[in-house]
């Protein structure tokens, strides 16, 4: 994949050949990769392990549709608001615009108080996107949100639940998770790639330089 740390510009989607019904994810050469983006109302796993960029193509997802007149809502469950705000301006987004013109919502959810966020994204989570009017929304990380479940069964009825209910947002998401150390191609809980639309993998790969290339 190209460096994800290019800022995304705004795209006419009909310049780009784009059809109704798919989606930018704003990602140098990735969009032209898949040819006509991803489609709307699919949920999109981005697997890696840490240093990856996954946080980065979640912020880039959301950036791409804020700049195209989209709304956006990004679930952190790692960094708080000012945090989210202080990385994407690193990269050269300015969310502190979109945030005051309540075109994007950050909300900060806290993994120590387990029975609270669970209740508040079963509860509270799709309604919230409908009402916002967000047509893209990000978790980071999924990988955090199950772990606060109590066992394997628990874990994949609430993951398929929570599924469910996105996908009646019409909302097009995009799940951050962390991979295991033994199998960088799977997830850690090895759920989240079964009950997602499309995977898309990051990973280091080293060049026979010594250059090590974000792919």
């Amino acid at each position: 994949m190209a460096d994800t740390e290019a800022a995304p510009k705004p795209t006419d989607a009909a310049d780009e050949g784009i059809q109704e019904g798919f989606v930018l994810t704003g990602i140098d050469g990735l969009d032209e990769m898949l040819g006509r983006g991803v489609p709307a109302g699919h949920i999109i796993t981005v697997l890696g392990s840490f240093g990856t960029g996954k946080t980065t193509f979640a912020l880039q997802f959301l950036m791409q549709g804020l700049i195209n007149g989209e709304k956006a809502v990004y679930i952190s469950l790692e960094e708080d608001v000012d945090s989210v705000v202080a990385n994407a301006a690193s990269f050269g987004w300015d969310l502190k615009r979109y945030l005051k013109e309540k075109k994007l919502h950050i909300v900060k959810l806290e993994p120590v108080d387990a029975k609270t966020t669970v209740t508040r994204i079963r509860s509270e989570l799709p309604d919230f996107i409908k009402r916002s009017g967000a047509s893209r929304v990000a978790i980071d990380s999924i990988s955090l949100l199950n772990m606060l479940f109590a066992n394997d069964t628990e874990r994949r009825e609430k993951l398929f639940a929570l599924c469910k209910q996105l996908k009646s947002t019409g909302a097009t998401c995009v799940f951050t998770a962390e991979v295991k150390d033994e199998n960088p191609r799977s997830s850690r809980d090895g759920l989240v790639e079964y009950v997602s639309d499309g995977v898309i993998g990051l990973r280091f790969n080293e060049r026979e330089n010594g250059e090590v290339q974000l792919v």
